[in-house]
């Protein structure tokens, strides 16, 4: 049965937990507590940085989306500047250039469905 990284880490927390509660002076394997602790503080310390790791991404990924919110409302203040410019306006390249569909190009959206007569 394949083990991954946090049933390891549950197993080796349940190893050390049980070894100073039930038998702290004993060493098993050739090894003391304090050595077995020695051994899995690696692992211990390198789960600790993916956590410090995840959480500064987190940080990162919040601070993105915040500055993406500032040029969203300062960008709508750049479009609304083209459309209102009389050189411009809603039907230039440069409208287009952005992303935005000229007015000339827009279709009317308005269809009218045809009266088929009834298949027998």
């Amino acid at each position: 049965m394949p083990t991954g990284p946090k049933d390891n880490e549950l197993k080796m927390q349940r190893m050390i937990n049980a070894w100073e509660t039930l038998a702290p002076d004993k060493s098993f394997g050739g090894m003391t507590l304090a050595q077995f602790k020695a051994a899995a503080q690696p692992a211990l310390d390198a789960r600790q940085q993916i956590d410090d790791l995840e959480d500064k991404l987190k940080q990162a990924m919040t601070d993105r989306d915040n500055a993406d919110s500032v040029v969203t409302a300062k960008s709508q203040f750049i479009i609304n500047g083209v459309l209102a410019d009389s050189t411009e306006g809603d039907n230039s390249a440069l409208y287009e250039a952005f992303g935005y569909t000229r007015k000339s190009e827009r279709k009317s959206g308005l269809t009218r469905k045809r009266n088929q007569p009834p298949s027998q």
